[in-house]
């Protein structure tokens, strides 16, 4: 299954990772602003796996409100519901935004995460 750029960013902004991996180019980057940034497929995987283990100890949910499309860029803002014994630990707005090569591989997230409990 080949995914389209909008369901690539969807897909890593809704925390699906592992449908993303075979379309990050070697050099990505991702800017997780206010937190860090980090450089390289292999550095950007293993912080997203990470987060998945973190992901599996609490139920999240996130939701999607706008999808903004470019040739290049797409934009997704959304939130996320992070519950752990089903109480509501974390609620957080987001902004994602992604930037793909010439080759259509994602080059380059910024994520902005504003936490709002």
């Amino acid at each position: 299954m080949i995914l389209s750029k909008k369901e690539i960013a969807e897909s890593f902004s809704n925390g699906k990772f592992e449908l993303t991996f075979p379309y990050l180019a070697d050099d990505v980057s991702w800017n997780i602003i206010g937190d860090k940034e980090v450089s390289g497929k292999k550095d950007v995987v293993s912080i997203c796996e990470k987060s998945q283990t973190n992901k599996d100890l609490a139920q999240t949910i996130f939701t999607t409100d706008q999808i903004i499309k470019d040739k290049n860029k797409v934009v997704i803002k959304g939130s996320g519901e992070f519950f752990r014994h089903g109480e509501l630990v974390n609620l957080i707005a987001a902004c994602d935004v992604y930037e793909f090569n010439e080759n259509d591989e994602l080059k380059a997230i910024s994520s902005y995460c504003i936490a709002q409990k």
